[in-house]
C-alpha cells in the first residue's frame, strides 16, 4: 500500500489530472481507507495523501463528491479513535476544514447527522474531530435548500434542527466541555444559543465537581455571544443547590441513604472559589457581562433570595473589587439585606402573610456562611467582606438623638431591620477577624479610627465589636498593640461614654501588657490636667476602672469582679504574690492622683463618688485609703459642734461665677458614697475579719468606722431638729430658676432632699427593725416630703418650667428590701415596728414611686444610679424581687378597696404598683429578652397550686399564668359598672395585657384563649372612655393579625360606625385599615418579583392555569374586596370633619393605587401569557365600580360641604386671629392635596382598566360610571374675593352673627 500512496503522490505532483482521477477510480473504498489509515498511523505524508485525493476528486462530478464524502466519513472517527498522534489528527482536521465548503448540501447534512449520532452514542470523548463540526454547520447554513422528509428546508433551518436534535439528546459527561468549546465557533441565532446554554447548564448535575470550573470557563466564553443572564443565573443556582444539598447532608447525615455520595466540603469550596475567579476574570474582559450581572441583581429585588446565597454573595463581593461595579454591588447588597429583614418582620407580624409566603432562610445566616466558606482560599472575597461589614455598621448603626443620646440600644438586643443589619455587619467583621489573618490589622484599625472620628454619633456598636474581638482573640490584638496605644492619645478629646466603652473593651489586655498599661496611665495623667472638663472626667473614669480591675493581694473575692470584661483566654498571673506589691503600689499611686479631683468641678467629683463604691467592692484592701479620703472630704461640710443646727454646711457646696451659681460639691452623693462604703464594710466584717489584715489595720478601720457612724448618727439627730428655715428653704424662699437666688435655693433643696434619702437608707439598715429608729425614718421622710411639696408648688407657679424631679439616691437593693418589708414581711416580731412605716400612705406611695423611677432609668439607659447599678445580673435579681412584691400587693389589695375618699389615681398605691409592673415587664422584655422565662419563673405571687403549675414549663405557659391574673383584674373593673370604673387602671391593665400577649406562641392554645377572651370583652364592653377603648381595640387587632387577617373585623367595625357614629375611635380603625393595605401592597410587590424571575422559564399553559388558581392572587383579591366593602360603609358615614376625614381620603387614594398596581400585574401577565381573565378580578372591578367610586365622589362633596357648614361653629370659639389664620391655612393646604390626589388615583385606575380591557377583550369599563369633571386650577378672582370677605368679616363686631357669612366664604374658596 505504501507504493500505492507513493504512486498517488507522484500523480498528484505531475500535471496529469486525468491520470490521477483514473488511478483513484481504480481504487476501491476499502483500499482508499487503508491508504489513509496507514499514512496516518505512520504519521507521514497523510496531509499530502488527502490533498492528492481531493485534487483527483473534483467537486463538480458525482464520483468526486462521493470520494470526498468517504474521506470525511473515514477521517472523523479515525481522528476521534485516539490512535493517532495529536499533531497528525490536527493536520487531518485542518485539511478537511479547508475543503468543507466545497461539499454539496446533502453531503454536509449527512456529515452533520453523523456527528449527532456519534455524540448521542458517546463516541466523541476526545473531542479532536469536533473542531470540524462548526465548519460543517457554517457551510450547511449557507445552503439555500435541502431535502427534509417530504419537503425542503433552508440550510439555516436545517442547522437549527440539527442543533435542536443535538441539545435534546443525551450527552456523555466526558464530552460536555468539548461540545461547549465547539459551539463557540458555531454561528448561532439567539434561540439556538439559548438551546445550547440551557443544555450545558442541565449537564452540570451529571458532571464530576472537578469538571465544573473548566466548563464554566468555556460557558462564559460562549456567553460572549449572548444569553448572559441565563448563564449567570444557571451558575449561581447550581452552586446554591450544591450548598443546600451539602447543608442537608450535614443536618440529616445519619438518615441519608448509604448510596448518596456527599461531596467533601473543602472540595466544594475550592471549586466555588475557582468558578468565582473565572466569572470575575470574564467580567473584567467583557463589561457587558458585568452589566448583565448587575441588571440581574436589580431584577431580583422582588425576590433577592435567588442571589442572596453564600455563593452569590461571594461572587458579588469579588466583582465589587472591580472599581466600576463596587458602588452598585454594595448598594444592592445593602438594599437586599434590609429588604429581607423587613420582609421577615412583616411575615412575623402577620398570620395572613405567613400562610401565603413560605419562610425563607435567614439572610444573616447566608452572609455569615459566606464568611465561613471564605476560609477555603477565597482571598478575593475577604476585602469585600470587610467593606460590607463596615458599610452595614456605618449605615444602620445607632443614631444620635436629643442632647447626643443614642436612639437605639445595644446591637445584642436588635429588633428593627436597621438594628439587625447593623448587628450582622458586626458579626461579619468579628468572624472575618477570627478567620483571616491578613485582614485583622485593617479591621482593628478601622474600628479604632471610627471610635476617634465619630464623636457626634454613638459608637456603641463599634465598642461592642472591639470588646468581642478582644475576648475572642486577645493575643492577636496584642500583636497590634501599637494601634491601641495610639488610640489612647485621643482619650481626652473623646466623649465620656466612648472612653468608658473603649477602656472596658481593652481592659483584659492591660492585665497582660505592661507597656499598654503604662501608656494608658501616662495619657490619663495628662488628661487629669486637661483644660476640657470631658478630658478630666475621662481621666477619672479610666483610673477608677484600673482600680477595680487590678486587685491587691488579699482583697476579698467578689462575684462582681471582672464580670463582662474578663477573658477566658487570658490566664495572666496578675493576683500572685509576685504582682501583689506592684499592684498595691500602683493602686495607691492612682488613689493619690484621684484625691486631686476632690477640688475640681461637681461632675468630676460625682464620677469619683460613684466609682469609689465599686472600687471598694472589687478591691477591698484599698478600704482604708478610700474611707480616709471620704472622711476627710466629709469633714469639710460637717458641723462638729453638736448643738449647732443645721449639722451640714451648704455654703461651701456652691460656687459663683459672675451672676451664675454652680454646684461645686454634690454633698448628698458624697454622703451616699460614704454610707454605702461603710455599710458594705460592716457586712463584710460581720462575717469575719478581712483576709490579710493585721491588728494595726483592724484598729485603724475600727477608728474611722466608729467616727463615721458617730457623725451619721449626729447628722440624723440634728436634722430631725432642724427646720427648713435653718437651710433658708421655707415657703417664702424664692425658687425661680431665672434668678441667682432661686438657683441657689434649688441647689440647696436638692442637696438637702438627697441627704434625707441617704439617711433614710442608712438608718433603716442600722435600725434592725427598731420601732424608735423607724419613727426617726418617718420623721426624716416627712421633712423630705415637705421640701418636695414646696419645690413642686413653686415650680408649678413659675413661668419657666423647672427640670425633672431629681433622681433619688436610694439604692435599688435598698428599695427591694424596703418594699418587701412594707408589703410582704409577715415576721411576727417585726410587725409592731413596721406598722410605723405602713401607717403612712405617703411613705408607701413615695417608696413605690422611687422604685418606678429607678426602673424607668434602667429601661432607658440599661443601668441605674447607686451601688451595683452597672451590674446587669444584680439589677435583674432586684427586678425579680420588686416584681414579686408589686404583683402580690396589686393582686391582694385592689385599688377599689383602698381609701375611697381619694379617687385621684396618683394617690393610689395599687395603681402605682400596676404602673411599676408595666414598667418592669417592658424593661425585662427590652433589656433581658433571653431571660424572660427565668424572670417569670422567679415571681412566686401566691402559694396555690395554680402558681406552682405556672412556675414550670415554657415561656408561653408562664406568660399565660400572669395574663390570667391581669385578665381577672380587668374583668372585675368592667363588672363594677361605670361608677366604679377607673379609666387609668383599665388603660394600664390593657397595656400590660398587650405587652405580655406578645410573648405567647401564636400556635398555642393559650394564645387562642387570649384572643377569644379579648374578642368577647370588646363585644360586651360599652364604656365610652376613649383611651381604654383605643387600647383594647389595639390589643384586639394585634392579636387578630397573628391569628388571621383582621380585614373581616374591620368590616364589622365599619358597619358599627355606620350604624352608631362615635361608638369606636374611627382614626384607630383607619390606621388598622392602612396596615391591611400595607400587607396587600407588600404581597403584590413580592408576587411581581417572583413572576419577573420565573417568567423566562415558565410555560404558557401552566401560567394560564395558575392565573386561575394562584393562592396569593386569590388572597389579594379577597382582601381588597373585603376592604372595599368596609370602605363603602365608612364612606356612607357622617364622619366629623378634620383629621379623620383627611385620613380616610388618604387611605382611599392608597386603595386605588394598590388596585392600579393589581391591574398592572395582570396586564404584565396577559402580555407574556395571554389567557382568560380570572373571574374574581372581574368581580373586584365590579365591586369597585358599584360600591366605591360613586361613594368616593359623594364623600368628597360631603367633606367640602361639611367643612363649609362646620366653619361657623369653629368661628364661635374665641381664638386669637393668628391661630385662626394658621388653622385655616393648614386646612386649605390639606384640601389642596388630599382631594386632587384621590381624584388622580381614581382616574389612573380607570385608565389601566381600559388598557386591561383591550388586552383581554373583556369590557371592564361597563362597571364604571363617568367621573365628575373637576378643575383644580387656582381661580385668582375667587381667591381675592375670599380674602376680601375674610378681612370684612374680621372687621365686623363680634356680636354680629357669623354663621350666615362663613358658609359663603368657604363655598367661594372651593
Amino acid at each position: 500500500m505504501g507504493g500505492d500512496a507513493g504512486t498517488l503522490l507522484q500523480l498528484s505532483e505531475g500535471d496529469g489530472a486525468r491520470e490521477l482521477q483514473r488511478y483513484l477510480a481504480s481504487l476501491s473504498d476499502d483500499e482508499l481507507k487503508s491508504m489513509i489509515t496507514n499514512c496516518a498511523l505512520k504519521g507521514k505524508d497523510v496531509g499530502a495523501v488527502i490533498k492528492a485525493i481531493f485534487k483527483g476528486s473534483p467537486a463538480g462530478i458525482s464520483d468526486g463528491v462521493k470520494r470526498r464524502s468517504l474521506v470525511y466519513q473515514h477521517c472523523i472517527p479515525l481522528c476521534e479513535s485516539g490512535d493517532l498522534q495529536t499533531e497528525v489528527a490536527s493536520d487531518i482536521i485542518g485539511f478537511l476544514m479547508l475543503e468543507t465548503h466545497s461539499l454539496p448540501g446533502p453531503s454536509l447534512a449527512h456529515l452533520a447527522a453523523g456527528y449527532v449520532e456519534a455524540i448521542k452514542a458517546g463516541e466523541m470523548c476526545s473531542g479532536r474531530s469536533l473542531e470540524l463540526f462548526p465548519t460543517i454547520l457554517t457551510a450547511l447554513s449557507a445552503i439555500e435548500a435541502l431535502a427534509y422528509g417530504k419537503g425542503e428546508l433552508s440550510g439555516g433551518e436545517y442547522k437549527k434542527q440539527i442543533i435542536n436534535s443535538l441539545c435534546s439528546s443525551r450527552w456523555d459527561p466526558t464530552c460536555v466541555i468539548h461540545l461547549t468549546t465547539m459551539f463557540r465557533d458555531v454561528p448561532l441565532s439567539s434561540e439556538e444559543l439559548q438551546f445550547v446554554v440551557e443544555k450545558v447548564l442541565r449537564m452540570f448535575q451529571k458532571l464530576d465537581l472537578q469538571e465544573i470550573p473548566p466548563l464554566v470557563y468555556q460557558l462564559l466564553l460562549l456567553a460572549a455571544k449572548g444569553c448572559k443572564k441565563i448563564v449567570l443565573d444557571g451558575i449561581i443556582m447550581y452552586f446554591k443547590e450544591q450548598d443546600d444539598r451539602h447543608e442537608d447532608e450535614q443536618k440529616n447525615g445519619e438518615n441519608m441513604d448509604v448510596e448518596v455520595q456527599s461531596v467533601p466540603q473543602d472540595q466544594l469550596r475550592h471549586v466555588e472559589g475557582t468558578v468565582i475567579l473565572h466569572v470575575v476574570f470574564a467580567v473584567q474582559l467583557d463589561h457587558e457581562l458585568g452589566r448583565e450581572l448587575l441588571k440581574t441583581l436589580k431584577g431580583s429585588t422582588g425576590e433577592p433570595s435567588k442571589v442572596l446565597c453564600p455563593f452569590g454573595v461571594a461572587l458579588l463581593l469579588s466583582v465589587a473589587r472591580i472599581q466600576r461595579y463596587e458602588e452598585q454591588v454594595f448598594d444592592f447588597l445593602k438594599g437586599a439585606i434590609t429588604k429581607r429583614f423587613k420582609d421577615d418582620q412583616a411575615l412575623q407580624n402577620s398570620r395572613f402573610l405567613q400562610d401565603l409566603i413560605p419562610q425563607s432562610c435567614s439572610v444573616g445566616q447566608m452572609i455569615l456562611d459566606t464568611v465561613r466558606n471564605s476560609v477555603f482560599g477565597w482571598d478575593h472575597v475577604t476585602k469585600g467582606l470587610v467593606e460590607l461589614g463596615f458599610m452595614l455598621m456605618d449605615s444602620f448603626g445607632p443614631k444620635a438623638g436629643a442632647f447626643g443620646k443614642a436612639l437605639e440600644g445595644s446591637t445584642a438586643l436588635a429588633k428593627t431591620p436597621n438594628q439587625l443589619a447593623c448587628r450582622l455587619g458586626g458579626q461579619v467583621l468579628l468572624d472575618g477577624f477570627k478567620m483571616h489573618e491578613p485582614i485583622r490589622g485593617e479591621i482593628l484599625e478601622q474600628v479604632l479610627n471610627r471610635l476617634i472620628t465619630k464623636t457626634a454619633s454613638p459608637v456603641t456598636h463599634f465598642i461592642e465589636l472591639l470588646s468581642s474581638m478582644v475576648v475572642s482573640a486577645p493575643m492577636i490584638i496584642l500583636e497590634s498593640s501599637a494601634k491601641v496605644t495610639e488610640t489612647f492619645d485621643h482619650l481626652s478629646f473623646l466623649p465620656l461614654t466612648t472612653v468608658l466603652g473603649l477602656l472596658k473593651a481593652v481592659q483584659p489586655l492591660l492585665k497582660v501588657s505592661i507597656s499598654m498599661k503604662d501608656s494608658l496611665i501616662l495619657v490619663l495623667r495628662k488628661a487629669m490636667f486637661s483644660s476640657q472638663l470631658e478630658g478630666r472626667k475621662s481621666a477619672v473614669s479610666g483610673f477608677l476602672l484600673l482600680l477595680k480591675n487590678f486587685r491587691v493581694l488579699g482583697s476579698l473575692a467578689s462575684s462582681q469582679a471582672s464580670q463582662a470584661i474578663s477573658s477566658s483566654q487570658i490566664h495572666a498571673d496578675v493576683h500572685s504574690r509576685y504582682n501583689s506589691a506592684a499592684n498595691e503600689a500602683f493602686c495607691l499611686e492612682i488613689l493619690s492622683s484621684l484625691r486631686r479631683c476632690l477640688n475640681q468641678q461637681a461632675d468630676v467629683r460625682l464620677l469619683l463618688y460613684e466609682g469609689f463604691r465599686d472600687v471598694l467592692r472589687h478591691n477591698s484592701q484599698l478600704a482604708s485609703s478610700i474611707m480616709q479620703t471620704l472622711l476627710s472630704q466629709l469633714k469639710r461640710y460637717y458641723e462638729p459642734e453638736q448643738d449647732l443646727l443645721p449639722p451640714l454646711k451648704l455654703e461651701p457646696c456652691i460656687s459663683a461665677q459672675g451672676d451664675q451659681i454652680f454646684l461645686q460639691e454634690p454633698m448628698a452623693h458624697l454622703l451616699s458614697c460614704t454610707v454605702h462604703c461603710l455599710l458594705w464594710l460592716r457586712n463584710v466584717q460581720t462575717g469575719g475579719p478581712m483576709a490579710g489584715s493585721d491588728d494595726d489595720e483592724e484598729e485603724e478601720e475600727e477608728g474611722y468606722q466608729t467616727e463615721l457612724h458617730a457623725m451619721l448618727e449626729s447628722v440624723t439627730r440634728r436634722l430631725m431638729k432642724s427646720e427648713l428655715e435653718d437651710f433658708e428653704l421655707d415657703k417664702s424662699a424664692e425658687f425661680s430658676l431665672s434668678s441667682s437666688v432661686g438657683v441657689k435655693n434649688n441647689i440647696y433643696a436638692v442637696l438637702v432632699m438627697g441627704v434625707y434619702e441617704v439617711l433614710i437608707e442608712y438608718n433603716f439598715v442600722m435600725a434592725n427593725y427598731s420601732k424608735n429608729r423607724f419613727e426617726e425614718i418617718l420623721e426624716l421622710y416627712r421633712r423630705h416630703h415637705k421640701l418636695s411639696e414646696i419645690l413642686h408648688e413653686k415650680a408649678g407657679k413659675g413661668r419657666v418650667p423647672s427640670n425633672k424631679t431629681p433622681r433619688s439616691l436610694l439604692s435599688m437593693a435598698f428599695l427591694s428590701t424596703l418594699l418587701s418589708a412594707l408589703f410582704r414581711d409577715n415576721t411576727q416580731s417585726r410587725q409592731d415596728s413596721l406598722s410605723v412605716l405602713r401607717s403612712c400612705p405617703d411613705f408607701l406611695r413615695y417608696t413605690v414611686s422611687v422604685a418606678l423611677q429607678k426602673v424607668q432609668q434602667l429601661e432607658e439607659t440599661g443601668h441605674t444610679d447607686g451601688p451595683e447599678g452597672q451590674n446587669a445580673e444584680k439589677m435583674f435579681r432586684h427586678l425579680c424581687d420588686i416584681t414579686c412584691v408589686l404583683m402580690w400587693r396589686y393582686t391582694n389589695i385592689p385599688s377599689a378597696v383602698e381609701d375611697s375618699s381619694k379617687k385621684d389615681s396618683s394617690h393610689n398605691v395599687s395603681l402605682l404598683c400596676l404602673e411599676g409592673l408595666l414598667r418592669i415587664f417592658s424593661t425585662v422584655i427590652e433589656r433581658y429578652p433571653h431571660r424572660l422565662t427565668s424572670f417569670l419563673g422567679a415571681m412566686d405571687v401566691s402559694e396555690d397550686e395554680e402558681a406552682q403549675n405556672g412556675s414550670d414549663g415554657n415561656l408561653t405557659e408562664k406568660t399565660a399564668f400572669y395574663l390570667r391574673q391581669f385578665q381577672r383584674a380587668l374583668f372585675s373593673q368592667l363588672s363594677g359598672g361605670e361608677d366604679e370604673f377607673n379609666c387609668k387602671e383599665a388603660q394600664l391593665l390593657v397595656s400590660v395585657l398587650t405587652l405580655l400577649s406578645r410573648q405567647l406562641d401564636p400556635a398555642s392554645p393559650q394564645f387562642e384563649q387570649m384572643f377569644n377572651w379579648t374578642l368577647k370583652i370588646c363585644r360586651e364592653t360599652s364604656f365610652e372612655d376613649v383611651g381604654f377603648s383605643k387600647g383594647l381595640l389595639s390589643l384586639l387587632f394585634s392579636l387578630h393579625a397573628l391569628h388571621k387577617s383582621p380585614v373581616r373585623l374591620i368590616w364589622e367595625l365599619c358597619q358599627d360606625i355606620h350604624s352608631l357614629l362615635g361608638d369606636i375611635d374611627q382614626l384607630l380603625l383607619l390606621v388598622q385599615l392602612g396596615k391591611v393595605l400595607d400587607e396587600v401592597d407588600w404581597l403584590l410587590a413580592k408576587r411581581k418579583g417572583q413572576k419577573a424571575i420565573d417568567r423566562p422559564g415558565s410555560a404558557g399553559g401552566a401560567t394560564q392555569t395558575a392565573m386561575q388558581q394562584d393562592p396569593v392572587e386569590k388572597a389579594v383579591t379577597v382582601q381588597l374586596g373585603t376592604l372595599l366593602t368596609a370602605l363603602n360603609e365608612l364612606l356612607q358615614t357622617a364622619l366629623p370633619p378634620g383629621t379623620c376625614c383627611h385620613t380616610l381620603l388618604r387611605e382611599l387614594s392608597r386603595t386605588y393605587t394598590i388596585l392600579t398596581t393589581l391591574l398592572k400585574y395582570y396586564i404584565q401577565l396577559c402580555a407574556s401569557h395571554p389567557g382568560q381573565l380570572p373571574a374574581r378580578l372581574e368581580k373586584l372591578v365590579k365591586l369597585s365600580g358599584s360600591h366605591l367610586t360613586p361613594q368616593c365622589y359623594s364623600f368628597i362633596t360631603y367633606v367640602q360641604s361639611g367643612e363649609q357648614s362646620g366653619g361657623g361653629a369653629e368661628k364661635k370659639k374665641k381664638k386669637k386671629e393668628d391661630e385662626t389664620i394658621t388653622a385655616v391655612s393648614a386646612k386649605v393646604l390639606r384640601d389642596t392635596k388630599a382631594i386632587p390626589n384621590l381624584i388622580f388615583s381614581i382616574e389612573q385606575y380607570e385608565k389601566f382598566l381600559i388598557v386591561l380591557s383591550k388586552k383581554t377583550k373583556v369590557n371592564l369599563m361597563q362597571y364604571m360610571k363617568l367621573s365628575t369633571s373637576r378643575d383644580f386650577r387656582i381661580n385668582t378672582a375667587t381667591v381675592e374675593a375670599a380674602l376680601q370677605e375674610q378681612q370684612d368679616s374680621q372687621s365686623t363686631p363680634a356680636q354680629q352673627p357669623e354663621e350666615s357669612q362663613e358658609p359663603k366664604k368657604k363655598r367661594r374658596k372651593h
